[in-house]
């Protein structure tokens, strides 16, 4: 069993939950904030049998793809003020091996 931890902007949180309902997953998900942007974001847990994540963060990976997006800011490596391209929508996903289980 696995817990998947997926970290995706809060405009493509309803594309993917409705995405992983849609394959019959179950999820369960909670409100978080970026820390390099400061965006908004979703944080979705989602528990599947080890032979389905593959899939799952398939479903995940088109449901939100990664898209460019001009910022300004001081990240490393730019003079301060410069713009630069960051991709801000697409996801971070963790997969952590669950070692017990229950649906009460």
């Amino acid at each position: 069993m696995r817990l998947v931890v997926a970290v995706v902007q809060d405009r493509d949180s309803q594309a993917v939950t409705g995405a992983l309902v849609k394959h019959g997953y179950r999820v369960t998900k909670g409100s978080s904030t970026g820390g390099f942007l400061k965006r908004g974001n979703a944080t979705l847990l989602i528990g599947c049998e080890d032979s389905m994540v593959e899939s799952l963060v398939t479903v995940i990976r088109n449901a939100c793809e990664p898209v460019a997006e001009l910022v300004t800011g001081p990240p490393a490596n730019t003079a301060v003020g410069m713009p630069v391209s960051v991709a801000v929508r697409g996801s971070t996903v963790f997969v952590i091996e669950v070692e017990r289980y229950e649906r009460l």
